[in-house]
């Protein structure tokens, strides 16, 4: 008996139980010349739900009705293709068929978009599928696959395909987005296993308007204090919202206001709520993430922001309302660093920093928001500890600016991280600067020694404040900065690679924003120095070559090491940063320079997303890994051994892995290296 289609499909398959007495057999597709590689699927019932229970194991599969994948097997044949044969290529012309790897290797190869003096490999292995862009475009496929070893796939035509397409939303995300579309997946696999530990179900990627107060309690500005702590205690809130007649928020007055009220004496209780609330309250829109509210709260030390819709007042968000039933206590912990009164207490509250990021990772935050939030939690133990240095041996009696380079500039720390810092201050001369240094570098060298203490280790490169060489007026900074870029040497390609990365942390101005502006003009203007930055960051050596074969196909044993540093991360941030400065992005934050090289056509918009999401599936990793060498209480590193990653990490990896290959390659491309 044969089944007549999709909808036959539905109604025999609407579960994974197969009905005994109806088997659906496949009627042969393939010419009689393919009858020899080709064989039917759905013989028997064991048939089927051997194949079905294989697509079960991979993506998107997993996510599919039982009816559509039943649908898959019903059209498809299943066809053998030895090793060293051409499965197929451009010459064949518009895709007619997709294929499903059902056992073996196929490598694809193609000339890379971005480079065509490159030949891309890709090695795909049982789950892996092609070539979908193709099929979904019409159009010949731009790669050429192979069978690497004897290989089986499951074939489906086109027309079937197509039909799949239609009535499979799981199936349609995949084609249209390829592996891209399993990072979400991969994001609930993590955020589950933190729940392992954690308990609390909540997403931080939520939009404010689910949790804020949606009736907040306002006032008129020319309502007295004590009319307005009374509206506060009646409704049992820790803050009113001074608005104008059309609701729009003029200020905001909170219970630490009250308290700073109550420690002034003089003050009236009759006095307007107007002259005593913060004037021009933070809001956010309704549609903002928690997690960005909560981000907003730790940097700016508040526990409450409005939610306003237009300019007008729609909610209120507190620190109460976001962090009750074990949810992240990200404000908490960034106060506490900040009124730290200690350097022993500044440890105390850094020692929960390792739980913060499981309990980001179990609220749904991705790997981007975690290293914002490790980076900013740092921010603040280095503004907190720079401000207890100074308390304990005085003023310098003037300006300095605290400077950071490397991943903390781009806002991208780990768990695991060193310091990179500077100062700059200004100076009227030579003699002038030296002085000042003098002054400067006790006080530098005692920042980076507490610091160390708070876990934020010293340099093994002395890229740190206290070292003579980085305490610099911004007249010696620029001299500096010239230096490598009119005078290009290895030693100067390297330091480009670290300062050229910055961003102010503590303090004025000091001239940054001028000494930034020059550098990145400078950059422009020389181009040879751009090449030469560009051949820098191509010298990363690819991951092992046995690590590809690995990560297509398990092959017993222990797997490869990867060093995700090494191997992912630096050479995607190297990559970027050339193109970056060349283009005068002054942001250091990767994710955002990407954004502004696609906005400025240099690199197409879907490289942009597609380089953004592999380096942030590279920073979960990272992320992940420290988490467990801490809980083992092994020495951290960035070393990874792959055999830990399930079917769904490895197919990511790979991917991430890829385009590190294209940005790369565009560099290459363009510099003509």
């Amino acid at each position: 008996m044969r089944c007549s289609g999709l909808q036959r499909a539905e109604s025999d398959f609407g579960s994974l139980e197969m009905p005994s007495s109806t088997l659906c057999t496949h009627a042969m597709t393939e010419s009689a010349t393919a009858a020899p590689h080709s064989a039917a699927l759905g013989q028997n019932s064991q048939a089927i739900l051997a194949f079905l229970a294989f697509l079960l194991q991979f993506a998107p599969f997993q996510h599919m009705e039982a009816a559509h994948c039943m649908y898959l097997i019903e059209k498809a044949s299943l066809r053998f293709y030895p090793a060293g044969d051409i499965i197929t290529q451009a010459s064949d012309g518009p895709a007619s068929h997709w294929f499903l790897i059902r056992q073996g290797l196929v490598t694809g190869q193609r000339i890379n978009p971005h480079n065509n003096s490159h030949t891309d490999e890709l090695l795909l292995s049982a789950g892996d599928s092609f070539p979908m862009a193709a099929l979904v475009g019409d159009r010949p496929t731009r790669t050429t696959y192979l069978a690497t070893e004897d290989t089986f796939c499951l074939v489906l035509d086109r027309d079937a395909f197509v039909q799949l397409l239609k009535v499979s939303e799981p199936f349609r995300a995949f084609a249209l987005h390829g592996v891209s579309s399993l990072l979400s997946e991969l994001q609930l696999q993590v955020q589950a296993q933190a729940h392992a530990s954690l308990g609390a179900h909540f997403s931080l990627t939520a939009p404010v308007s689910d949790l804020a107060l949606r009736n907040p309690v306002t006032c008129a500005p020319d309502v007295s204090l004590r009319q307005a702590v009374q509206t506060m205690h009646t409704h049992q809130v820790g803050s009113v919202v001074i608005v104008d007649h059309l609701l729009t928020p003029m200020g905001i007055f909170t219970l630490r206001d009250l308290r700073r009220v109550i420690a002034d004496s003089t003050l009236s209780l009759n006095t307007p709520v107007s002259s005593l609330m913060t004037p021009d309250p933070i809001a956010v829109s309704p549609g903002a993430s928690l997690f960005d509210a909560a981000l907003i709260m730790a940097e700016h030390h508040i526990a409450h922001v409005c939610v306003a819709s237009n300019g007008l007042l729609v909610g209120v968000l507190s620190e109460r309302d976001l962090f009750a039933l074990q949810r992240v206590d990200l404000v908490h912990l960034a106060r506490a660093i900040r009124q730290a009164d200690s350097l022993d207490a500044l440890q105390r509250h850094r020692a929960g920093l390792s739980r913060l990021v499981d309990a980001m990772l179990a609220h749904g935050a991705d790997a981007g928001q975690i290293t914002r939030m490790i980076t900013q939690l740092n921010d603040h133990t280095t503004s907190r500890v720079i401000e207890l240095v100074l308390r304990e041996q005085g003023n310098p009696g003037f300006d300095f600016a605290w400077l950071v380079f490397g991943s903390q500039a781009r806002g991208e720390q780990a768990l695991v991280t060193d310091q990179d810092n500077a100062i700059i201050f200004q100076a009227d001369s030579d003699e002038d600067a030296s002085t000042k240094r003098n002054v400067l570098l006790p006080l530098a060298q005692a920042i980076n020694q507490a610091l160390d203490r708070c876990g934020l280790t010293l340099c093994r490169g002395n890229i740190m404040a206290g070292n003579p060489d980085l305490c610099l007026s911004t007249t010696e900074w620029r001299r500096r900065f010239d230096d490598i870029i009119r005078s290009p040497n290895p030693a100067h390609i390297l330091e480009a690679s670290i300062f050229f990365d910055l961003r102010p942390l503590w303090g004025n101005d000091c001239g940054f924003e001028a000494l930034q502006q020059h550098l990145l003009a400078e950059v422009a203007d020389h181009p040879d120095f751009q090449r030469l930055l560009a051949q820098a960051a191509l010298q990363y050596p690819p991951a092992p070559g046995t690590l590809r074969t690995w990560l297509a196909k398990t092959m017993g044993g222990p797997g490869p090491e990867l060093d995700l540093k090494r191997h992912g991360l630096a050479p995607f941030t190297d990559a970027i940063r050339v193109l970056a400065l060349a283009a005068g992005i002054p942001q250091a934050c990767t994710h955002e320079r990407l954004k502004r090289l696609a906005a400025f056509k240099i690199i197409k918009p879907d490289d942009a997303t597609a380089w953004s999401e592999a380096c942030r599936y590279l920073q979960l990793v990272r992320l992940q890994l420290h988490q467990r060498q801490a809980s083992q209480g092994a020495e951290p590193s960035n070393t990874l051994q792959v055999d830990r990653l399930n079917n769904l990490q490895r197919r990511m990896l790979r991917e991430a892995l890829r385009q590190v290959r294209h940005a790369q390659a565009l560099l290459a491309y363009r510099y003509r290296l």
